[in-house]
């Protein structure tokens, strides 16, 4: 049955990625912060890999970040 949990939380993973792409997407920042964020997207993805709660919790805070306005600036 543990298995079945882990088939869900990558399933809740995976579409908590889709969803937190398109809204990077649908920012209206410079390409430069878009490409940031992006890269923080692509970081928690290739963590998934290894420690999916990890990531479900990167993933979590990385919302929040955007949730609250928190975006890195232009050039940092």
């Amino acid at each position: 049955m543990e298995h079945d949990g882990q088939l869900e939380l990558y399933a809740a993973v995976a579409g908590q990625l889709k969803e937190a792409h398109a809204r990077v997407r649908a920012l209206q920042v410079p390409e430069g912060v878009r490409m940031a964020l992006t890269r923080k997207l692509l970081v928690i993805t290739a963590a998934a890999k290894h420690d999916l709660a990890d990531a479900a919790r990167r993933l979590e805070a990385f919302g929040a970040d955007l949730d609250e306005g928190r975006i890195p600036e232009e050039g940092h």
